[in-house]
């Protein structure tokens, strides 16, 4: 499928989705809110593809918020359609079966941080910036801001970051939990790019148990968790790579994993 604001790239088994508007500091509008939704259907459907990288264009932003001019226009029915396709897009990135990495290049406010905070972990350049400044305009976030932030950073930070509007830098980030690793701008993408590779080497069905299990077992008490991975513990062993592995572990040799599920 052909694009206007992103560029997919699909190689060895990784897929990078680009938010391609530079001039724009790759702002959200409801055109891109919808190609990215498509983006992502069309990997969850592409069985070769076994982890996707998303980053921004340039290097000032990852994507630097929501088009202010394309939101200033919006009546409240157009702006809860354009939450709700938002929201969405975010789901749809939790729900991939294979790993997500977020590669933040440069600022991720408002919707950028949002979307960030959907993918499985957060990889920041030193000049990455974070926040939340929909209250400055009037507005709250609405992307998943308010929810999302307080499951990874504590309701007293996030309340902070959402109340005063302030932007966080990407060390900021990681002290808080919001970011795994900060690296220079010029090695951003080839950590994200070695850490990707080790995932694609993985057998595609543990991943994908692995990271359901911890998503649908966050916000449930401990014994029904653990029931949960129970279940995806033993779903494993239908995989041909399950057997791959633990018989390559016991004749000393490294696995090969096909991915198969």
């Amino acid at each position: 499928m052909t694009f206007n604001t992103l560029l997919l790239d699909i190689k060895d088994g990784i897929a990078t989705i680009t938010v391609n508007r530079p001039k724009a500091l790759n702002a959200l509008n409801p055109e891109v809110v919808g190609e990215l939704g498509q983006a992502v259907q069309e990997i969850s459907e592409n069985k070769e593809v076994r982890v996707l990288i998303l980053t921004g264009a340039g290097d000032k932003a990852f994507v630097a918020g929501a088009d202010i001019a394309a939101m200033s226009q919006m009546t409240p029915l157009q702006a809860k359609h354009f939450s709700w396709a938002g929201h969405e897009v975010m789901f749809a990135l939790e729900a991939l079966e294979i790993p997500v990495i977020a590669a933040v290049n440069g600022f991720a406010l408002g919707g950028g941080t949002e979307i960030a905070m959907s993918c499985d972990f957060i990889y920041a350049s030193e000049k990455a910036k974070f926040g939340q400044p929909e209250i400055n305009l009037g507005i709250i976030p609405g992307f998943g801001g308010t929810q999302r932030l307080p499951r990874l950073v504590g309701k007293g930070w996030a309340k902070e970051m959402v109340l005063t509007g302030e932007m966080i830098s990407a060390q900021q980030a990681k002290e808080l939990g919001l970011v795994n690793k900060v690296f220079p701008p010029e090695t951003l993408m080839d950590e994200v790019l070695k850490t990707a590779k080790l995932l694609a080497a993985k057998g595609r069905a543990s991943l994908r148990a692995a990271k359901q299990a911890m998503n649908r077992g966050f916000d449930v008490d401990l014994r029904n968790a653990c029931a949960m991975e129970v279940d995806a513990f033993a779903v494993c062993f239908t995989s041909p790579d399950a057997k791959e592995g633990l018989t390559a572990f016991l004749e000393k040799r490294k696995p090969d994993l096909s991915g198969e599920i």
